[in-house]
């Protein structure tokens, strides 16, 4: 019994969320009026790589332990790799033994858009780009003070920028 729910739950990690294109903002109720920058699918699938558009187009995910940011510890900023938008801080990563980057905080609230997500029978909360509405991966409450909170997120959906002067002054 414990095989299967394993392979269950591998197979959901490997599908993703089944909430693409709600964009329904838990927090505010918002909709996806409220994204900044629609594209077409077309156009998206040009743009990103084929596992990218896998991953933030389609509620796909990266497996356990093999996103370039994984086990990377730079100082500055995680941006969305669709859009640029500033996401994280390396400040707010840790070490959460998941398989993916964890973070305990965005940079500014209006950085994400959280989705409610209750796919494969699990009742989760998605991360979304606020910016362009890409999927980026997951936020559980079992992370680190201040927040408690564990952003799971896929290092494909993901670009790093090293701080400068000219980011500092980005993440005010």
């Amino acid at each position: 019994m414990k095989k299967i729910s394993v392979i269950f739950l591998l197979v959901s990690f490997a599908f993703g969320c089944s909430t693409q294109g709600q964009n329904l903002d838990v927090k505010s109720n918002k909709t996806k009026g409220n994204i900044k920058m629609e594209k077409s699918d077309k156009d998206w699938q040009k743009e990103l790589t084929p596992e990218q558009y896998r991953v933030m187009r389609q509620c796909g995910t990266e497996p356990p332990g093999t996103g370039k940011y994984y086990h990377f510890n730079k100082d500055g900023v995680y941006v969305c790799a669709a859009c640029g938008h500033v996401l994280f801080d390396s400040r707010t990563k840790f070490s959460s033994g998941s398989g993916w980057p964890s973070f305990y905080d965005v940079v500014n609230d209006s950085s994400v858009v959280l989705v409610e997500d209750h796919s494969y029978g699990m009742d989760r909360v998605e991360v979304r780009c606020a910016y362009c509405g890409s999927h980026l991966g997951h936020v559980f409450k079992d992370g680190p003070n201040p927040t408690g909170l564990r952003y799971c997120i896929n290092s494909v959906a993901l670009d790093f920028k090293p701080r400068s002067d000219s980011t500092a002054a980005e993440e005010k």
